[in-house]
């Protein structure tokens, strides 16, 4: 593994901050300050913290920053979930991402136990 760029569970992160961002983009302007901005921070440093993590010295640095990252993604989960509660997301749109963010986060726990 040359990069953190090579890191699937990075790569995977970085394709669900495009998806934030698509479906975001269809809520209402009020909320561009609000919940939109919220969920594309936290989607933002899931990837942002496997990179920075990677760049730290010790195997032990790096898993602090995987929780980190953990962290961010149950944050987002509770804020797309917020979203379709409120009507911002649809069923099948909630549903569509939220697998994407489960997915990863299974992916993202195997990860960090093999470190």
């Amino acid at each position: 593994m040359k990069t953190f760029r090579d890191l699937f569970i990075w790569q995977k992160a970085m394709t669900l901050v495009t998806n934030t961002y698509q479906i975001t983009q269809q809520f209402p302007n009020e909320e561009l300050f609000g919940l939109t901005s919220q969920i594309r921070r936290s989607a933002v440093s899931i990837p942002s913290n496997i990179a920075e993590g990677y760049g730290r010295e010790s195997q032990k640095d790096f898993l602090r920053f995987i929780n980190f990252a953990v962290s961010s993604l149950f944050e987002l989960q509770t804020q797309i979930e917020i979203a379709k509660n409120i009507n911002y997301l649809n069923e099948t749109e909630f549903n569509n991402i939220f697998e994407k963010t489960r997915e990863l986060e299974a992916m993202m726990i195997a990860f960090s136990k093999k470190l």
